[in-house]
């Protein structure tokens, strides 16, 4: 699984000079915050995991990509909204453990990663996950039988369609509360030069207190790419019932992987009371 990487990490280079064209400005944000991989690198097949392959097209008539993969009669559909790096076939092993769980996911990827059309944008992005839930729609599930799991930028992605058509749950991890909250803790002087050209705004701080279902954060407490505080911030913002699990030792791609069954109770635990 290649690292989710951290916003603002090429700016320094893109600005030495500190003035740029302004098609250059408004094109900042695809060269710092989306970085899609067009290869597909696997499949559930690699581990033996059923599958069928899906394409399915957004509102603004972009073709996109995506994995749904059944499980058990009678548990919920997760919605996996990923990160800003790679493509789904990066995110195969989180959907076998998902598996494990017994629920259904739908992984897909936004507009310009893996075998998805266009160019990823932040309103791009909400079109994609409209789309992606139309298509389970059509496919029989309800909104009271889904979960959304965004993760970084995904996190902000689950958050908009959980306002928008309300799922059973939200899990969102290692969440941020905006992109400007990002550049300003580590890059201040940049975003005060170029901050005005970034279109992406994901400010998920100011949208949070409207979320009406269940919520559950999961942040590493080492995180350096999008610091802990960040979702606690938005954890207490957020109306009840809302639970944040702090996940001793990860970082921000590390997550699961060393919180081990610890991080995973906290699922079992959201299925366990709201299913």
């Amino acid at each position: 699984m290649p690292a989710n990487k951290g916003l603002f990490t090429t700016l320094p280079f893109l600005l030495n000079g500190f003035l740029l064209p302004i098609p250059v400005c408004a094109a900042l944000e695809h060269l710092f915050l989306y970085f899609p991989d067009r290869e597909i690198v696997m499949t559930p097949t690699t581990m033996r995991l059923e599958f069928e392959d899906v394409f399915f097209t957004s509102e603004d008539g972009i073709k996109l990509h995506g994995w749904y993969l059944p499980g058990e009669a009678g548990k919920p559909v997760v919605v996996f909204c990923h990160g800003n790096a790679g493509n789904i076939s990066h995110r195969v092993d989180i959907l076998r453990l998902l598996r494990q769980l017994g629920l259904t996911s739908f992984i897909f990827d936004y507009r310009g990663y893996g075998q998805s059309e266009g160019k990823a944008s932040e309103k791009g992005t909400y079109r994609d996950m409209r789309a992606a839930i139309s298509w389970l729609r059509k496919k029989g599930w309800q909104g009271e039988q889904m979960i959304y799991f965004g993760r970084s930028v995904g996190a902000g992605v689950a958050l908009q369609l959980a306002l928008e058509q309300p799922p059973a749950a939200l899990v969102l991890e290692s969440p941020f509360t905006s992109i400007k909250a990002m550049a300003q803790h580590n890059y201040p002087l940049l975003w005060l030069l170029a901050g005005w050209a970034l279109e992406a705004r994901y400010d998920n701080l100011t949208k949070i207190d409207r979320l009406q279902v269940p919520l559950l954060i999961l942040h590493g407490d080492r995180d350096r790419i999008v610091p802990q505080q960040m979702g606690k911030q938005l954890f207490e913002r957020a109306q009840q019932p809302k639970t944040f699990y702090s996940i001793p030792g990860a970082g921000h791609n590390n997550t699961y992987d060393v919180g081990g069954t610890r991080y995973w109770q906290q699922w079992q635990n959201l299925l366990q009371q709201y299913f």
